[in-house]
């Protein structure tokens, strides 16, 4: 810890709504945020609107009204939520306050985007990319996607990857066994490619767990519903809904499954490492960077068939089940903690300082 931290004025940590959502981007920014001061860098939470990252006019207003209120010179940590889709924000205050931007997924390449709004969506990012002094970004996959995207330089981006806390093993002795689900209910999150995949194996015995909120896209939650239905699943698959820690669903799972269609990192696949669970992932993103073969399967994205024979392995091998616990609870302690994310950002914030 250095005098420059414990002294300099605080950072300011700019995040578009609720920050206690139960989703992986707004964990990620609780943690850091704690993390950061626990190592004497003084942090301000500053609250945007919630309407991100499709904001109203109020939110733009309230977003330029904070930013002026700032003094000339302030360390603005953006949450890039917000930062990528107020381009004329960041482009305004971008001389005077220093912006490092908080990359999580580029909101351009979310599942599901029509080509106008992806397009709309990529100049607004590329904009506030342009007003910020340094990129931190939460997987390397990451890293070389926004400088594929964005044409920035490598070296302006920092790979910061999410801390996990250290956790018991989980006994992984379900009878029958427990298919364990952890991601909000959006279509990039691929819960249709797994409840097709359920249908295939619905001869062995298993019950599924799908843990998250509904509320992000309700019409899509309704259709997986409606899904689950189609394929006889409803004795099978529980919607729980969000949960404020999810410790004790994987503590009680056997293993643990989500085929997104992408990811900028994976933090409920780091959780489900640090409990040694078995992980069925698709090959997406930065999946690979933090899933091994070892530590289960990865399988093609949108395969249903191939994520079924991965899931069926596992659910008839006993050894192979054994197996993957093993390549899981081994990747899961080498994972980074929050002390060690928050070492990789601190040196960046204070770089912009100047």
């Amino acid at each position: 810890m250095t005098d420059t931290a414990t002294t300099a004025a605080p950072v300011v940590f700019a995040v578009p709504g609720d920050i206690d959502q139960r989703t992986g981007g707004y964990g990620y920014d609780r943690r850091l945020m704690a993390a950061l001061r626990d190592g004497g860098t003084a942090v301000e939470h500053l609250q945007l609107g919630d309407g991100f990252p499709a904001p109203g006019a109020a939110d733009l207003a309230g977003a330029d009204a904070a930013f002026r209120a700032l003094a000339d010179g302030t360390v603005v940590l953006v949450d890039g939520l917000a930062g990528g889709a107020m381009a004329d924000v960041m482009t305004a205050h971008g001389g005077r306050l220093r912006f490092v931007y908080l990359c999580h997924h580029p909101l351009a390449i979310e599942t599901g985007l029509d080509f106008a709004t992806a397009e709309r969506l990529r100049v607004s990012e590329a904009a506030g990319l342009g007003a910020a002094r340094a990129v931190v970004v939460t997987s390397p996959a990451t890293a070389e996607t926004v400088v594929a995207l964005f044409g920035l330089p490598r070296e302006r981006v920092t790979v910061a990857l999410p801390g996990t806390d250290p956790r018991p093993a989980a006994a992984c002795a379900g009878d029958p066994r427990v298919l364990l689900t952890v991601a909000t209910l959006t279509r990039r999150k691929g819960h249709d490619v797994l409840i097709t995949a359920l249908g295939r194996i619905k001869a062995l015995p298993f019950r599924a767990r799908f843990v998250g909120g509904e509320t992000f896209d309700p019409a899509w939650a309704a259709k997986l519903r409606a899904m689950v239905a189609a394929h006889g699943l409803e004795d099978r698959v529980t919607f729980v809904g969000p949960v404020d820690d999810t410790a004790g669903e994987l503590s009680a799972a056997d293993v643990f499954v989500l085929p997104s269609r992408y990811e900028g990192y994976g933090m409920a696949f780091a959780e489900a490492l640090a409990h040694g669970l078995p992980v069925v992932a698709a090959r997406a993103g930065a999946v690979p960077d933090v899933v091994p073969e070892a530590a289960g399967a990865l399988v093609p994205p949108d395969d249903p068939e191939a994520l079924a024979a991965a899931l069926a392995g596992l659910l008839t091998n006993r050894k192979r089940l054994e197996a993957a616990r093993a390549g899981s609870r081994a990747a899961g302690a080498a994972l980074p903690s929050w002390a060690d994310t928050a070492a990789v950002i601190r040196p960046v914030l204070e770089g912009v300082r100047g």
